[in-house]
C-alpha cells in the first residue's frame, strides 16, 4: 500500500484522537483507515497506538514513527509531481455487482468504457453478497438498495425501476390481479428473506401501500426467479432492466400498470474520494451517464401509472 497515504492516516489518527475522526477528516472508509493503520504497524515491525474503549495514546514506538510520518509528509509536500498522462485513466480496476445487473447492463458498459478509455483493463466479478472492499481488494461495488449502511462513501449512478410481470400461461390458469392487494392471493416468486416479503407500491392518488406476499418458490438471484417466472411458476417483482427483454418477447405480461413499484437507487460503493484514481473517477463520471441516460421503461414499453 502508498506509504505516504498510511503515514498521512497515522498522523490523522493521532490529531483526531480516532481512527473514526481520520476516515472522517481524510474522507475515507473506517476500514480504510484500519488497514493502513494496519500496514502501518507492519512496516515498523511494532505496535504504534494503545488502544481503549475511551482513547488511543502513542507507544514509544509510534511516538517515533508519528516524528518520521511528520518528516515523510512534509518532504513529500515539497516535491512536485511532474508526469505525463498523470490524470490519464489507466490500469486494473476490480468491480462487483450482482449476475442479473453483469449481464443486463454493466458487461455492455465496461466494454464502452474500455473502448474510450484504452489503457484501462477491468476485472468484472459477479456476486450477490456484499463483499469487504479492502479485505478483496474491489475498486468498485455496484449496489442496488434504498437503505446504504452510513459508513460506506458512495455515489449514485442511477435509479433502478421494477416490473410485476408473470407468463401467459400462469395468468389463464389463475387470472391477473387486478389491485396490489389481490397479491396476497396468488403464488408470488421472492427473493430470499429471513421472515416475510414485502412488496411495496405506491397508488395514483400517492398513497403508498405495502402487500405482503407468498409462494412456493424463493431465490436469492434475479435469473432463477425470471426463469420460473417464464415457465409459469408465477408472479415475480423484478428489476426492468432483466425482466423488459422478457416481456416485449411476449414471454411476459406486465402487470398492475395502475401502481408505481418502489424505485431503487443504483449505487457505486468505494473507499476514498481523496485518493481516487483517475481510471476510477473516469468510471464513476462513465456509469453516470450510462445509468441516467437510458430510459428502459420507454424502450420496453412499460410504465407504472
Amino acid at each position: 500500500m502508498d506509504r505516504i497515504t498510511a503515514a498521512k492516516v497515522f498522523v490523522a489518527i493521532t490529531e483526531r484522537g480516532s481512527m473514526i475522526a481520520a476516515a472522517d477528516a481524510l474522507d475515507m472508509s473506517r476500514a480504510m483507515v484500519t488497514r493502513y493503520l494496519a500496514e502501518m504497524e507492519e512496516w515498523a515491525g511494532a505496535r504504534l497506538l494503545h488502544r481503549s474503549t475511551r482513547r488511543l495514546s502513542l507507544t514509544d514506538a509510534g511516538d517515533v514513527t508519528l516524528a518520521r510520518c511528520r518528516k515523510l509528509l512534509e518532504v513529500a509536500g515539497g516535491m512536485e509531481v511532474a508526469a505525463e498522462d498523470d490524470d490519464t485513466p489507466k490500469g486494473l480496476l476490480r468491480i462487483t455487482c450482482s449476475p442479473s445487473l453483469a449481464h443486463a447492463q454493466l458487461a455492455s458498459a465496461v466494454t464502452a468504457f474500455l473502448k474510450r478509455y484504452p489503457r484501462t483493463s477491468v476485472d468484472l466479478q459477479g456476486s450477490n453478497r456484499a463483499v469487504n472492499l479492502v479485505e478483496q481488494r474491489i475498486d468498485l461495488a455496484l449496489r442496488i438498495t434504498n437503505a446504504l449502511e452510513p459508513n460506506l462513501i458512495a455515489r449514485q449512478l442511477g435509479h433502478c425501476d421494477s416490473v410485476v410481470c408473470a407468463a401467459p400461461s400462469y395468468l389463464a390458469e389463475r387470472g391477473a390481479p387486478q389491485r396490489v392487494e389481490d397479491l396476497a392471493s396468488h403464488n408470488c416468486l421472492a427473493y430470499t428473506y429471513f421472515g416475510q416479503s414485502l412488496w411495496q407500491f405506491t397508488r395514483q392518488d400517492g398513497e403508498e401501500v405495502t402487500v405482503p406476499v407468498s409462494g412456493n418458490l424463493s431465490a436469492n438471484d434475479d435469473h432463477i426467479l425470471l426463469k420460473a417466472a417464464v415457465e409459469g411458476a408465477g408472479i415475480a417483482l423484478q428489476p426492468l432492466y432483466s425482466a423488459g427483454p422478457l416481456i416485449a418477447q411476449g414471454k411476459l405480461v406486465a402487470l398492475l400498470s395502475g401502481y408505481k413499484t418502489q424505485q431503487m437507487g443504483i449505487y457505486g460503493i468505494y473507499t476514498s474520494r481523496q485518493h481516487m484514481s483517475p481510471a476510477l473517477r473516469a468510471l464513476l463520471d462513465f456509469l453516470v451517464n450510462w445509468f441516467g441516460g437510458s430510459n428502459l421503461s420507454g424502450k420496453y414499453g412499460v410504465g407504472n401509472m
